[in-house]
């Protein structure tokens, strides 16, 4: 961020968006020697990513109804895995079947499941709780899954300080205010507390905003329609649940039970929302979850609510089509003849490094850059070392309400 153009701050891409996304891009683009300045108008993830439940997708909760993305998110585990240890934890997962669910619906869900390559195996009743004795005597059999967990917070500080040992520059608390796309060099005017307003000449503009994607659009006068839904999490007091347990029938509310040191994140549900920035849910919501989740594991009825929070998925409306849950990159060069810009919309938390290298493929090739994504082969800085994690959560200020019980902690 040395040089200047035309008396402003002048860098080769800006990335609008410090969730996972955005991290991810600007640490794809930054290792492949691009000069990349990350704008977030609060803290690192601050929106949806620090809002989830943790789960660190094997594929099985989309392969019936999406094999593609459960595949790419079975591809995309093994990566972080590798690369991003500490901020994992190995729970396994299991797909429950209680009395009253559809024998039908468990049949296709396993056959989907190594139609895509998933490993899955079924244990009776009895076997499970073995395993897990706080779930329901109504379990009938059940699907184990190598589902996982992690942590938002520590996945993305590590991202970030990779993107930022490569050169990257991170600005938080920075507000884009307007995007300039006429032609040549394109100006990101950004607001900040300390500073006031500056402006950032560069040559390509990403949109990571999330559910906010649209509105970042509308600066530079392009549309991009989202379909943001909200999502409820409700974390309990309960340390007798140790793998992710996941209701086997259709998506519903209150079909999920994700393990978190000594509590468990309860969620989810899916309401539209007009505006991602007022998304409070209900408490009607809470009990909803609650009790659902409860059907799994009953003593979650007497469990202590420590706190429930939202995050907004940021689904995007297509037109004419269902909004989709799947990730799409946007050229708005060739898309709305706005050139320099692209957006990227949809995603899921486990398949956020494919997504950043799907923007940096697409953004290195419009800027003439032949160096190669190395993003699933080199591992995270503190990938090995949960303490150097949380330190970089600190130092990003990237704490998000799905972490309160994990970053500090003794968890992997």
């Amino acid at each position: 961020m040395a040089d200047r153009f035309d008396g402003q701050l002048a860098t080769d891409v800006v990335v609008v968006g410090g969730g996972a996304t955005g991290c991810g891009v600007a640490r794809d683009l930054a290792m492949r020697g691009v000069d990349v300045t990350l704008v977030e108008r609060g803290s690192l993830n601050a929106g949806t990513t620090g809002r989830s439940h943790g789960v660190l997708h094997s594929g099985a909760r989309y392969a019936d109804e999406d094999p593609e993305s459960a595949v790419a998110c079975r591809e995309e585990q093994a990566v972080l895995r590798r690369i991003a240890g500490a901020a994992t934890e190995e729970t396994g997962g299991y797909f429950l079947q209680l009395e009253r669910d559809d024998d039908a619906y468990f049949e296709r869900k396993l056959d989907a499941l190594r139609d895509c390559g998933i490993d899955a195996d079924v244990a009776d009743g009895e076997t499970l709780r073995d395993r897990e004795p706080d779930v329901t005597p109504d379990v009938v059999r059940a699907i184990e899954v190598p589902d996982a967990v992690v942590s938002p917070a520590r996945l993305v500080a590590a991202t970030a300080a990779s993107a930022r040992e490569y050169g990257a520059t991170i600005l938080t608390d920075a507000t884009v205010t307007e995007v300039d796309a006429g032609g040549g060099r394109i100006a990101v005017e950004v607001e900040r507390d300390e500073t006031g307003a500056s402006v950032l000449g560069c040559d390509h503009v990403v949109n990571a905003a999330g559910a906010w994607a649209g509105r970042v659009a509308a600066l530079a006068g392009v549309d991009v329609t989202m379909a943001p839904t909200r999502g409820l999490m409700v974390v309990l007091e309960h340390a007798g649940v140790g793998s992710v347990l996941n209701r086997c029938r259709p998506p519903g509310d209150g079909d999920i039970v994700v393990p978190h040191e000594e509590t468990v994140v309860a969620g989810t549900t899916s309401v539209p929302v007009t505006d991602p920035d007022e998304s409070d849910g209900t408490d009607a919501e809470v009990a909803t979850v609650r009790s659902e989740c409860a059907a799994m594991v009953p003593s979650l009825v007497d469990s202590t609510t420590t706190r429930a929070f939202w995050g907004v998925r940021p689904l995007y409306d297509p037109g004419g089509r269902e909004a989709t849950r799947g990730f799409q990159v946007l050229d708005h060069a060739e898309r709305d003849g706005v050139p320099g810009m692209t957006t990227v919309v949809g995603g899921k938390l486990t398949t956020y490094r494919r997504m950043g290298e799907a923007v940096a493929d697409h953004v290195a090739g419009r800027l003439g850059v032949e160096e190669p994504s190395r993003t699933a082969e080199e591992p995270l800085p503190g990938h090995d070392d949960p303490k150097r994690l949380d330190a970089l959560v600190e130092a990003f200020g990237a704490v998000g309400p799905a972490d309160l019980d994990v970053v500090g902690g003794e968890s992997s």
